[in-house]
């Protein structure tokens, strides 16, 4: 059997799910796409990655660190220098995502239709129901 027909992402208890949920959140998904461009240092990627808080950038890092998506490389230096780079599989998933990513932005115009024609039908809903 392939291994790979062995994982199950909707079996909640296969560890797939994990690293999908790694990839695919909003900082998973945003800083794997930023070191898809380059590899950076901390503050770089926190600077690229416009909103996420330290906090949750470290964390980030670590899961996609142990998860074999991105490597870390902390240099001996005073201050010590980290740099974060992506692994080969790194790149396969961000290449993939970076995919998505161009399809929803160059799409936007189309969403932003769709969530106007939307907000209007729910807004008379409401209207018409004593404002519920």
């Amino acid at each position: 059997m392939d291994d790979a027909l062995a994982f199950d992402v909707f079996d909640r208890q296969c560890p797939s799910r994990g690293t999908l949920e790694h990839v695919t959140g909003r900082w998973g998904s945003l800083t794997l796409g930023a070191l898809y461009e380059s590899g950076s240092r901390f503050n770089e990627l926190r600077r690229r990655v416009d909103g996420v808080s330290e906090k949750m950038l470290s964390q980030t890092l670590h899961a996609l660190e142990r998860d074999g998506l991105v490597h870390r490389e902390a240099q001996p230096t005073n201050p010590p220098r980290v740099d974060y780079e992506l692994t080969p599989l790194g790149r396969e998933v961000a290449e993939r995502l970076l995919g998505l990513i161009r399809l929803v932005e160059g799409r936007m115009p189309e969403v932003l239709d769709a969530r106007g024609r939307y907000d209007a039908t729910r807004g008379s809903e409401r209207g018409g129901r004593g404002g519920r």
